[in-house]
This record gives C-alpha cells, structure tokens and sequence, in this order.
C-alpha cells in the first residue's frame, strides 16, 4: 500500500540536483525565515523628519515575537525578512534575491501606493514564480502568499494577482479591515485591535508555511525579474494556444507519456513536471496582471477570412512531433504566412526526452521550412524561445519576455478608428473586443510612439 506524497520540505537535494528524502534531522535544521514582509517605502516629508517607515518595522518585530513563540526556531535563526535588514555594503539585488527564493511565506503589506510600486510587484512575481513550478512539481495547489493590509485599498483597485487570492480579511478583526494596521497601530484607542490582527497574521504565516510547504527555489537575478503588476488598471488578455499531438493521434513510435486526451494536455517536461504545460504557462501569464486562457490550435481559425484585427495577443505553444501530421503541418504553415506579429511562438523541448533528442535536427529543420516567419521574428528572447525551450526552467525564465513582446506587438498592430459620432479631435479606440483594456491612455499605433526595440524584426519579416 502506498503511503501519502511526500512533501517537498521531506526531500533534501543532492550536488546533481537530484532528490532523496530528507531526515528527520535536515528538516528539523530548516532555518529558512517564515516569511518575507514586502511594503512600500513611503518617502519622507522634509529633510530630517521622523522615519515615515519605523511603523512598518514595528510591525515587523511584533510578527517576529510570535513567530518565534509559536514555532520551534532555535536562537539566532531569522523568523522573518525585511529589506531594512540589509547592510549597507551588501549587495542589495543578490539579498533579495536569495531571501525570495528561499522564504516560506510572502506577505505583501497592501497599499495604494504597494500597487504603484514595481518593486513590489518584482518581490511579488519572484514568489509567485516558486509557488508555481512547485505545483508543476506535484499538481497540488498551494497558496502561500498572506496578505495584510496596511490601508485598504478598494477591491477595484487590485491587479489580477491580489485580486485572485482567496483570503477573508475579517478574521482579523473589523477594524482591520477598515482601518489597515497602520490605522491600529497609529491610535492608542485600537491597541487591543492592533494586537489581534498581528497575533491572527503570525498564526495564519506559521500555518500556511507548514501547509503549503514552498521548497527552495533558484535565486533569481532580482534586477531583471518582472513586476506582477503589470500596467496600469484590472488583468488584460491573453490567450495560450496548443498545437501538439493527443494519445488518439500520436506519430507513429512516439511514446505516449507527454500526451493526454486534449492538445492542452501536453506535458513536454514530464516527469520533472506532472502539470500540463499549458495551465503552467496560464499560471504565469496570470502572475503577469493578465487574463489568460487557453485552447487548442485545432480551434484557431486558419487562414483569416480577410484581413482581421487582432483580438487580444497570443502565446503559441509548438511540440515539434505535431508536425509529422500533414494536416496540422500545413495549418501551422498556413498560420505562419499570416502576418500576425502579436502572436508569440515558444517551442518547449525537452533536454531529457532521448526520442526528442535523437530526432531534433530532423523536426528542427521541418519547423524552419513550415514556419520560417515566426522562427526569424522579433526579439533575440523572442526567436530564441522559437528555437526551443530546453527545461522548466528555461520556460519561466523566458516566458515573461515573449509575453511582453506580444503585448507590444497587439498594441502596435491593432487597428484605430473614431469614436461613432465623435469629431477628429476625440481620442480614438482601438479595434477589437479587447483592445481597450490595453489602451489605458492615449494611443496612435505607430512604431515610434512604443519605442521600438532595435531587435524587434517583426517589419523586416513581413
């Protein structure tokens, strides 16, 4: 009989990378902080006033105080992380790398101006990014974001990451929510107030970080990371599309491990990921402050009935097997003759699938002749990720690059026109369903009001 999964916390990793499972002394000597606090730095008012943000750090010891008390943490081991904790000489982008890469639990104190900061937003998706692959890892949802309000901010106000987690604000209390901790701790008459909230949010950190139980990540280059924010206003669309083979239409020899009933079922990077591929890129499209779903190329209308504005920007995902099928070879063909620059090639290729390995110079060079447009077009990320994507990793490395050149290349491309009724002097909306939620200020899609990237090729290929 089989016993329960292990957790990841259960294994420790070998100098290859591998996984055995970890003794019950390595996870007892598990010192890694409970949780990051992620604020806003509120700028001073004048030169030499009080520290605007010594409320923030008070807060953050009183969390440390019960964290400590309530879990087994031996003397000298961080309960948690605040970016004052730095020291002047330290680099500050490795720390906070390293820090979110191995962290337990993220708490993003909200704020109108925490949304307005791209900074938080890059502490944010740096998290959310972990939290993702360990669910790729294991397909077992896990939430280990807790978020606490520092003044409230409407419900309208939050991106798409905040606003899609499930958390009840009221358990700590009414006022909290009304008020945020900086109203409760700034008022003596809310101590008591005060208190609840803090002693609930240290009980929810140190119950979500058993829970969910986020494993050590890679640390990441904190400079180059993308903010989970996003531009202004709610998430805005994004489709992922699959064009891969099912277990009914497999090549002939090609083995049956990475495919499901559906295109969207493909899973390239089995057996490091149990989760289809398609729902991990949706994850990270969503961390992103878009609105991602997801279909089959099968379902994707080839060739266009005329000349049509786009929609919404698109990611493509392309198993090279896919192509033995004449049909779907020559509807990617057909696809790629097209001129849709909005809409992102990513070919994920598995370093460790040996029949992929000893059949790619074979699909490499087919996908070149059927689709040769897309495989010279845009960004060096961007004809990269067309070239093939080696590893999970690699995927979530690139992905936010090819995300953000198909945004840029929906708002280049999407046709213009007045408003009914309206005289020339009206700002004039972009075409297509979704367009306006891209188009946030004013916009004239010309190449130069974006300024272009030097190695955006889309032109030069059409």
């Amino acid at each position: 009989m089989e016993g329960a999964p292990l957790r990841n916390d259960e294994f420790a990793k070998t100098q290859d990378g591998g996984r055995v499972q970890a003794s019950p002394r390595q996870r007892a000597a598990d010192h890694r902080p409970y949780f990051f606090l992620s604020y806003a730095h509120t700028p001073r008012d004048g030169a030499g006033g009080p520290d605007p943000d010594m409320w923030v750090e008070r807060l953050f010891r009183d969390l440390c105080g019960h964290v400590l008390a309530m879990t087994d943490l031996p003397a000298g081991a961080p309960p948690g992380f605040i970016d004052r904790e730095i020291r002047s000489g330290e680099g500050w982008s490795e720390r906070l790398g390293e820090v979110l890469s191995t962290c337990r639990v993220f708490v993003p104190l909200f704020s109108p101006r925490y949304f307005a900061s791209e900074m938080c937003g890059k502490e944010w998706y740096a998290f959310a990014q972990r939290v993702i692959y360990q669910q790729a890892k294991s397909n077992n949802p896990s939430d280990a974001i807790v978020p606490a309000l520092w003044v409230p901010v409407p419900p309208q106000q939050l991106p798409g990451p905040a606003e899609r987690l499930q958390f009840n604000h009221r358990d700590f209390g009414d006022r909290y929510v009304t008020d945020g901790l900086y109203g409760l701790i700034k008022l003596r008459i809310f101590a008591e107030e005060y208190e609840r909230a803090v002693y609930e949010l240290a009980k929810r950190i140190v119950s979500v970080a058993d829970t969910a139980a986020v494993g050590p990540g890679r640390p990441l280059d904190y400079r180059q990371v993308p903010s989970a924010f996003g531009a202004n206003g709610g998430p805005r669309p994004m489709q992922v599309t699959v064009a891969a083979p099912t277990h009914h239409d497999l090549p002939e020899g090609r083995t049956p491990h990475y495919y499901g009933g559906t295109a969207q079922d493909w899973n390239p990077y089995h057996p490091d990921s149990v989760r289809p591929l398609a729902y991990v890129a949706r994850d990270l499209v969503r961390s992103l402050n878009y609105q991602a779903d997801i279909m089959s190329f099968d379902d994707v209308a080839v060739p266009h009935d005329g000349k049509q504005a786009p929609t919404r920007p698109e990611i493509l995902l392309v198993d090279r097997w896919a192509l033995h099928d004449e049909e779907q070879r020559e509807r990617l063909a057909a696809f790629d003759a097209e001129h849709r620059p909005w809409v992102s090639v990513v070919v994920p290729w598995n370093r460790e699938d040996q029949q992929s390995r000893a059949a790619e110079t074979e699909l490499s060079e087919q996908l070149e002749r059927t689709m040769p447009r897309k495989m010279g077009q845009g960004r060096t990320a961007c004809r990269a990720a067309a070239k093939g994507v080696p590893s999970m990793e690699a995927f979530g490395q690139i992905l936010p690059q090819v995300v953000e050149a198909a945004a840029q290349q929906y708002l280049r491309h999407a046709a213009v026109y007045p408003p009914a009724g309206g005289s020339h002097t009206e700002r004039p909306r972009l075409r297509g369903p979704m367009a306006a939620e891209y188009a946030t200020t004013y916009y004239t899609p010309e190449t130069h009001d974006l300024a272009p990237d030097a190695e955006d090729t889309d032109d030069r290929t059409s």
